[in-house]
């Protein structure tokens, strides 16, 4: 029998609420949390791009994944692709101006969910509990 109160199973049972959560805000948009993970990645860019092998590494997803994320946003115009000028190979992704207007409304909702998620502690447990966060997801790495 497993233990309910291990740390594994706290954060699977975490994890699964909260993405269950975002996918069903982010449905408004016809997202899912993976999609606007990754154009939440682009938007914290300075240019608002990245390439296709910097998302991979970014997001620790493979590249089929990203590729198929990434075709789905872009026949929804909210990225496009350019090719690199110094290799044919490389892909760019770019954030449309409708990418970054549903990234404002998916960071506005991520908010809401946060909250909702710490509600419970204190503002120096939160504190306390981001830092802890931190340090294990350092540790795992």
């Amino acid at each position: 029998m497993e233990n309910r109160d291990s740390c594994g199973l706290l954060i699977k049972q975490i994890h699964t609420t909260l993405e269950k959560n975002a996918n069903n805000a982010l449905r408004a948009d016809d997202l899912t949390s993976a999609q606007a993970a990754v154009m939440m990645t682009l938007d914290g860019q300075t240019e608002h791009c990245m390439t296709l092998k910097e998302l991979e590494k970014t997001l620790l997803l493979a590249q089929s994944t990203i590729a198929g994320t990434v075709a789905r946003l872009e026949a929804k115009g909210l990225v496009f692709y350019s090719d690199s000028k110094e290799d044919k190979r490389v892909k760019w992704v770019h954030l449309t101006e409708a990418g970054m207007e549903c990234c404002r409304r998916a960071a506005e909702r991520m908010e809401e969910a946060e909250e909702r998620l710490l509600s419970g502690l204190t503002e120096t447990e939160r504190e306390i509990f981001i830092s802890l966060l931190k340090k294990v997801n350092h540790a795992i790495k």
